[in-house]
């Protein structure tokens, strides 16, 4: 799914232009949008997966008409294929559409050492605390920012 490499939400994905993608300072391609729901700024550079699904469907017909991005079917649609996918997967947990922009705060970005600045622009936060909301540290990262400090520490 393309949001757990962007981080937007089911509105902002739906609502999502092809002007939109711009090749930024660095020359490779952004998404940089008005978040719907908080009328900010985001910019997220485009991953290479997220870049190969949107690459996918840049002639698809109903992106094409609309000038969308992506094909995009009603939240709730959505919602039940991935309940449905998440069945014959044998996963117990709930998987909605707004699950992907929580994975694209934690477990794509935060647990690979994105900063939380970085992470609370791309997701388009007024306020950092609602990042540090969805940051849950994973004990993983905390071991190896405690290992790099006792090496630290060890060197003094």
């Amino acid at each position: 799914m393309c949001c757990c490499y962007t981080g937007l939400s089911y509105a902002d994905v739906h609502k999502l232009k092809r002007r939109e993608v711009i090749v930024g300072t660095d020359n490779s391609r952004w998404i940089t949008i008005k978040r719907q729901k908080t009328d900010t700024a985001s910019r997220v550079p485009l991953l290479a997966p997220a870049a190969e699904i949107l690459d996918k469907y840049k002639d698809h017909s109903q992106c094409t008409l609309a000038d969308q991005l992506l094909p995009v079917l009603s939240n709730q649609k959505m919602n039940s294929y991935l309940k449905e996918i998440g069945d014959l997967c044998h996963i117990d947990k709930n998987i909605t559409f707004h699950l992907a922009r929580h994975t694209f705060a934690t477990t794509v970005t935060l647990a690979n050492g994105v900063s939380m600045e970085s992470v609370s622009k791309m997701l388009g936060h007024r306020n950092i605390r609602t990042t540090q909301h969805y940051a849950k540290i994973i004990d993983k990262k905390v071991g190896e920012d405690m290992k790099a400090l006792s090496e630290v520490l060890a060197r003094k």
